[in-house]
């Protein structure tokens, strides 16, 4: 988990320190990031995989502790990565309470199966959006972005602590 924030911190100082980098390059940047945190296994393993094959009894378990289960994990990623893509796309959020605890929930079998839907849709317009802005948005979103890749890749390593500590990580 350093080894990503680092690697974060390290990107961020290159992309402030150095001259203003054509449009394109921190177009691909960005979207690199948010692939790599969510489907495209590179130094980790992004959160798809992570998920991958994972019912929704398995979503929903717990140990005797305070932790959160794989199934709130995606809950809470999904809440907190739609509220960024609704924040880059101008949305307005007046009366809009945003609660972490209540972003954490329990699944049955067909609310697992539209949570991870709904993680993928978010995602994948995430890429889209990003891909399509133009260089001020770039500009204001790049630290956005790369914390949320951050964001993804802390909790997928929590995700895949759970798998392998009940046997279901290959």
């Amino acid at each position: 988990m350093k080894a990503i924030l680092t690697i974060v911190t390290l990107g961020l100082l290159v992309l402030s320190c150095s001259e203003k980098k054509n449009n394109s390059e921190l177009k691909t940047v960005l979207a690199e990031q948010l692939d790599y945190s969510y489907s495209d296994q590179n130094w980790f393993v992004p959160v798809k995989t992570a998920i991958n094959g994972i019912t929704a009894e398995q979503s929903n378990w717990k140990d005797s502790t305070d932790n959160h289960s794989i199934g709130e994990l995606v809950s809470h990623l999904t809440f907190w990565n739609e509220m960024q893509l609704r924040a880059f796309k101008g949305e307005d959020f007046s009366g809009f309470e945003t609660d972490n605890d209540s972003t954490f929930k329990v699944y049955t079998e067909k609310e697992w199966d539209s949570a991870v839907s709904k993680l993928d849709s978010v995602q994948t317009e995430l890429e889209r959006i990003t891909e399509q802005a133009n260089e001020k948005q770039l500009a204001e979103w790049a630290s956005d972005v790369l914390n949320m890749a951050a964001h993804n890749a802390y909790h997928t390593g929590q995700i895949i602590y759970i798998r392998k500590r009940k046997g279901w990580w290959k």
